[in-house]
């Protein structure tokens, strides 16, 4: 009876509760098995992740990790799990695991042992269209996958 009960509701079109985008800060350690495990969870929970590096110096950083941070791309994006990292603090660490760039913010996917897939946009503009240029190559970038 629980399980016909079960059955029914999913069918029913219960509404599902809107996704949100997912900030993972960085975990101390190596990168690599940490994002493997971040891609792991996320692809558990019907989530996309993305390795995102930036800098408190950093115009468009600061522009997108509001953004997030208001919730203003959840509508288009939540669906992503965006595992956190300070190029300042992490540059080493990153490098170890393929993630390198000459520009930031970095956005890059990662394979399934949690290294750079080479498949990333970098960079951005400054000023009012930052975050709609990030979210644009961003969506190219998904598309790609």
């Amino acid at each position: 009876m629980r399980l016909l009960l079960a059955l029914a509701l999913v069918g029913c079109g219960a509404p599902r509760l809107p996704k949100k985008i997912d900030w993972v800060p960085a975990a101390a350690g190596p990168v690599a098995p940490f994002v493997m495990t971040q891609r792991q969870r996320a692809v558990r929970e019907g989530r996309r992740v993305l390795v995102y590096v930036g800098a408190t110096w950093c115009e468009p950083c600061r522009k997108l990790h509001d953004a997030v941070q208001r919730g203003a791309l959840d509508e288009q994006l939540g669906d992503l799990r965006l595992v956190e990292y300070d190029l300042d603090r992490d540059a080493e660490r990153l490098r170890e695991a393929g993630y390198v760039s000459q520009y930031i913010p970095l956005l890059a996917l990662p394979d399934e042992e949690g290294r750079a897939s080479g498949k990333q946009i970098a960079g951005s503009i400054k000023g009012d269209g930052t975050v709609d240029r990030i979210v644009a190559d961003l969506t190219r970038l998904l598309a790609s996958r």
